[in-house]
């Protein structure tokens, strides 16, 4: 179950998948991310309840074929570059989008985490999304009558988690702010997990979120492996590496260069930290 983060994607990611890299904040899975890159994954199904700078980086490596969102910008900064020129220019790549609120995807991935065929929520009667997402559409309740939107269950082939802590069992140990975390990797047909440490003992307190062992696919050690975004108790979010982006996005070429520097010559999450010069003293 312990595999090297290489070897993890080689073995279990194919072109043509739908993936889902959760992380509501932090512990969004960036090492991860970027290890597809370099692997040339292509035509995957992108599915993040807010994607932000590592789908920008996919989508822009040429990734990605579709996308299942609910937001879609750099927090705090504004608009995704990469997303915007796949959407209104085709490149590299047209991009298909499906887009629901966050209660929306949630609710999806609750379904496919039960093993229902579909999620059900107050939130989009009214509005104008379904307009362009048919995959929204309405039940009536069978004791009051009422209409309640729907959506179909997700079921990522693969679901990829940062996480703070697993156990040597293959436990995995999540806190802090989880998002739709633990309903993604439940929905999924496999799990893959990258943590910041390896332990004998989680010594997780009672309520704790925990996802046991025979859920979990394979994990990977993977220290700073959401950076830039942050993991509670580890490290804090770059919020410099954020501004920095919208920049770096704006202009193909600039991206390019900086994938190629960064991501493609750059073996694994510490030699991309170095090539960043970034928490140079803490870089393992």
């Amino acid at each position: 179950m312990l595999m090297d983060l290489k070897d993890a994607i080689a073995q279990h990611v194919e072109d043509g998948q739908t993936l889902a890299l959760e992380g509501f904040t932090h512990l969004i899975p960036f090492a991860a991310g970027h290890e597809i890159i370099r692997q040339g994954r292509r035509d995957l199904h992108l599915i993040r309840m807010t994607p932000d700078l590592i789908y920008d980086q996919m989508i822009g490596a040429g990734c990605a074929r579709a996308l299942t969102f609910s937001w879609g910008g750099n927090p705090g900064v504004g608009s995704l570059h990469r997303l915007r020129d796949a959407v209104e220019k085709g490149w590299p790549h047209p991009l298909e989008l499906h887009e629901h609120s966050h209660a929306g995807l949630a609710a999806a991935y609750t379904a496919g985490a039960s093993h229902l065929p579909f999620g059900m929520l107050r939130g989009y009667l009214g509005t104008d999304l379904a307009q362009v997402n048919p995959d929204i559409r309405s039940v009536a309740c069978p004791y009051t009558g009422e209409a309640i939107a729907t959506v179909p269950a997700l079921h990522p082939d693969i679901t990829i988690l940062h996480a703070q802590k697993a156990d040597r069992r293959g436990n995995v140990l999540l806190h802090g702010i989880v998002g739709a975390g633990k309903e993604a990797a439940l929905a999924a047909r496999k799990l893959l997990v990258t943590v910041e440490e390896v332990v004998e003992d989680l010594g997780a307190a009672p309520n704790a979120i925990i996802l046991p062992h025979w859920v979990v696919t394979a994990i990977s050690h993977v220290p700073w492996g959401a950076y830039p975004s942050y993991a509670q108790g580890y490290y804090e979010r770059d919020n410099a590496f954020y501004l920095d982006w919208d920049d770096i996005a704006r202009d193909r070429e600039t991206f390019l260069a900086w994938l190629d520097l960064h991501v493609m010559h750059t073996g694994d999450q510490a030699a991309f930290l170095r090539s960043l010069a970034r928490c140079a003293a803490e870089v393992p």
